[in-house]
């Protein structure tokens, strides 16, 4: 590795893996990639069932958030991301939702030109070694593995079937550029193992001389020299240290991050960076701002004469679980338990899909409520996909140390709580039909039927959670209050860019990381000044 490397990236999550391993294939760029975090060497990682312990335990950093006025509930809430190289992809529920190519097309008409949905399906595709499908929405061959689930628990299938008898048709492929109706979800996995974009990129390129990989490096702030970034200052242990970069330095730090990044170097609005005491070095008032995020909500219920994937709690049903997946990489191990899905309108006038259901043969663990009464239980969540609500991401003070505020301002907006109310009815309208009623000892929680909607929602104002989703706050677009182009390139710095979540104008109606696997893919190319696919 030379002394001052081509690329600096900022950020070992989805995206910052992807670009290092892209930006690398070029053996006279050298680059650097920095990870707060650690590797991804816990082994529960690897597994599509053991996906709960990942997203509680220590890959976990916690960012408390302001609640707003309109959650009825106390202060204490937090905004959760991963610290470990992959991300969110180490980490996450696996499920493999691009959302709706309306989504894209709305970039493309708030000024993000050239990410319309017809822009980014060949990244899409290129990213994919799907094991399913091959045609115009789906590639093989790329580094991502995609996969149905190895193993389905009945129980799912009867809950599709309760969807149908709801009036929803069933949907055999939610990423065909259709993906309203009911179906089984394509998750990020391949054989029974996750497919990360650590596994699937990183690790392959590692053997490579001039790809360097620093975990435990917490950024600092960007070293900016006459308006051009020229390098990262980041503390490791008990050393600061500063590497630079001859041409660009990236910042793929995630949504919370990567906006206090850019405002802790001197990029962001002139008179916030002024009383925080920071140096103004480009005065884009759109930094931070524009946060979204989705709200979930779940319904658990109480199971008769059938058993869930809650039985392997057990230590004799962990064995068993463990001969299954050694022997046939099947069984509760080779799934991520979120097997059934569904996208549906809250409303007749909507015209796109904005409510999203995952189906969960066992008891939510994050409701507080991983065993029910008889010991098996099964889980309806739902998430509000197109929120109107927007927030924030500012600066407590100078101090790096120091996290964040963050202000998601859930529900500012009265068309969320109508949607979430109606997602909820939705709900348990499904769990009332005879397909799967039959199987309903009881509602353990909220543990009631909600009729009156005003009642319903001041239960939701207490009780939804933040979904973990956060993107927006580096707004990708042209006017006044975008913070890159469409090239990704911070407007007033030269030689610094933005790729990650914090791009998107608009969230995507569905899990975010696929989206930001086709960030990755996408702006390699546009780096390394490669035409479009």
């Amino acid at each position: 590795m030379s002394r001052h490397p081509s690329y600096v990236i900022i950020g070992g999550g989805t995206t910052g893996c992807i670009l290092a391993a892209k930006l690398s294939e070029d053996p006279a760029a050298q680059v650097v990639l920095l990870e707060e975090g650690p590797s991804d060497r816990n082994p529960w990682i690897r597994f599509p069932g053991t996906y709960y312990k990942t997203c509680q335990g220590p890959l976990l950093k916690r960012y408390p958030w302001d609640s707003a006025a309109e959650l009825a509930r106390a202060p204490g809430d937090t905004m959760i991301q991963a610290s470990v190289l992959g991300g969110g992809s180490s980490i996450n529920g696996m499920v493999y939702a691009r959302g709706n190519p309306g989504d894209y097309d709305d970039w493309a008409r708030s000024g993000a030109t050239g990410w319309g949905y017809a822009d980014v399906l060949p990244y899409y595709r290129r990213s994919e070694d799907n094991s399913d499908f091959c045609n115009e929405a789906h590639g093989m061959g790329g580094p991502m593995g995609i996969s149905f689930n190895n193993h389905v628990h009945p129980l799912t299938r009867k809950w599709l079937q309760a969807c149908q008898q709801a009036g929803f048709a069933f949907n055999p492929d939610f990423n065909s550029g259709n993906p309203g109706g009911c179906g089984y979800y394509q998750i990020a996995a391949r054989n029974g193992r996750r497919t990360s974009s650590t596994s699937a990129y990183l690790n392959p390129a590692l053997h490579r001389s001039n790809l360097q990989v620093i975990t435990g490096a917490k950024v600092l702030r960007i070293v900016i020299e006459q308006g051009r970034a020229v390098g990262v200052q980041y503390s490791r242990g008990s050393q600061v240290l500063t590497v630079r970069a001859e041409r660009e330095v990236i910042v793929s730090a995630g949504a919370i991050n990567s906006p206090k990044l850019l405002m802790l170097s001197g990029i962001g609005d002139a008179n916030e960076l002024s009383q925080s005491g920071i140096k103004v070095q480009a005065d884009v008032p759109g930094v931070g701002k524009n946060l979204q995020d989705h709200l979930e909500m779940s319904q658990v219920y109480q199971l008769k004469g059938v058993q869930s994937y809650d039985r392997y709690k057990k230590a004799h049903w962990k064995a068993w679980a463990a001969l299954q997946y050694l022997v046939a990489r099947s069984g509760p191990i080779a799934s991520n338990l979120i097997e059934g899905g569904l996208f549906a309108c809250g409303s007749q006038t909507d015209k796109m899909p904005d409510l999203q259901y995952f189906f969960l043969v066992g008891a939510g663990i994050e409701e507080g409520t991983d065993s029910v009464p008889g010991g098996t239980g099964c889980t309806l969540n739902f998430e509000h996909v197109r929120p109107r609500s927007r927030g924030s991401v500012s600066l407590r003070s100078a101090d790096p140390s120091q996290l964040p505020r963050i202000a998601p301002n859930y529900m500012s907006d009265p068309y969320d709580l109508e949607r979430l109310v109606e997602g909820y009815l939705i709900g348990q309208d499904i769990m009332a039909q005879p397909a799967f009623s039959r199987y309903v000892a009881a509602q353990h929680y909220p543990g009631r039927t909600f009729i009156d909607r005003n009642e319903l929602g001041e239960y939701l104002k207490r009780n939804a959670r933040a979904a973990l989703h956060p993107v927006g706050t580096c707004r990708m677009g042209t006017d006044p209050l975008s913070v890159v182009d469409p090239q990704l390139r911070v407007m007033g710095i030269e030689n610094l860019r933005v790729a990650d979540a914090s791009i998107m104008p608009n969230i995507v109606s569905g899990n975010t990381n696929a989206a930001c696997t086709m960030i990755g893919e996408r702006a390699s190319d546009i780096i390394r000044g490669l035409p479009a696919l």
